[in-house]
């Protein structure tokens, strides 16, 4: 699944991704391969996603994050 992370200056990342976890304003949670469409509100903390096996993480202020169609995007201040 693709992965894009954005804030209003940049494109902070971009890419193929197995599995995404994110701040949810209600905690944690995990989005895997053909996970069901949502829209979420985002807490301060880290994405933490795996990309070529290997773990990777970007901080993260309050934002939102749609999943629909293997493509997660997370929209950042």
């Amino acid at each position: 699944m693709v992965l894009k992370i954005i804030s209003p200056e940049r494109v902070l990342y971009q890419g193929e991704v197995e599995s995404v976890t994110l701040p949810g304003a209600l905690g944690l949670f995990m989005v895997l391969k053909d996970h069901a469409p949502l829209v979420s509100a985002l807490a301060p903390g880290s994405v933490v996603y795996i990309a070529g096996g290997t773990e990777h993480a970007q901080v993260v202020e309050r934002g939102m994050v749609e999943v629909r169609d293997n493509e997660v995007v997370v929209c950042t201040g």
